[in-house]
């Protein structure tokens, strides 16, 4: 293994998703509401597009990468509106009484809502092939054993951040109360409702323009 790429792929993989977007949310409110196990098991979902994603930049699959970009357009209003309802379903929910068991078809649900959401993110795509040229791991392309310690390391530096992430939110959850929990439930469902609205309004102003 090449630790030094492995360890510039755990930096990529940190650096794609600590920033807190919608998953971000999503994440520590399935965490404050439905206990750890949901919580990370969604962010395991979102490490795992990563490491697709991660996969195309790494390999250099430029074929693969142009056909996701082309139809950009498609996989923003796919994502979009998938984001307004989990908005909506969020907003509407009512909190869990207790944790729920880490078992059954609840985990596999939270796991490829997530998958499904970042996959449906082409921006990632170039995210991906900014940072892999800003810390030089451009050198991976056409060397297979090296791409894939970087990708491992992409998918285990998400995963770190998920960890991390879920584990401080797990630690207030046992100081909220039903009432709490409801605002929590509220609040993230607004915000992941205004990421869906954003990506939505990014795809009708380009139409509006014309139009006028």
């Amino acid at each position: 293994m090449d630790f030094s790429l492995f360890l510039r792929g755990l930096l990529i993989g940190f650096s794609i998703a600590a920033p807190v977007g919608p998953i971000g949310v999503l994440c520590i409110r399935r965490t404050l509401a439905e206990g750890r196990a949901y919580g990370f098991v969604s962010g395991l979902g979102a490490a795992t597009a990563d490491g697709f994603y991660g996969t195309l930049a790494a390999l250099g699959l430029t074929l693969v990468s142009a056909f996701l970009i082309d139809q950009a357009n498609w996989l923003r209003l796919i994502g979009g509106a998938y984001l307004c309802y989990l908005g909506v379903k969020t907003f509407r929910s009512q909190p869990a009484q207790r944790a729920a068991e880490a078992k059954g078809r609840g985990l596999l649900g939270a796991y490829t809502s997530t998958l499904f959401l970042t996959l449906t993110n082409p921006l990632t795509i170039f995210a991906f092939a900014a940072i892999f040229a800003g810390v030089g791991a451009e050198v991976v392309v056409g060397n297979t054993l090296g791409a894939l310690n970087v990708v491992l390391g992409v998918f285990l530096g998400s995963s770190a951040w998920w960890l991390i992430l879920v584990t401080l939110t797990s630690l207030f959850r046992a100081r909220l109360n039903t009432t709490g929990l409801v605002w929590v439930n509220r609040v993230s469902g607004l915000i992941i409702l205004a990421f869906g609205v954003v990506v939505l309004s990014g795809l009708i102003a380009p139409l509006f323009n014309r139009v006028m």
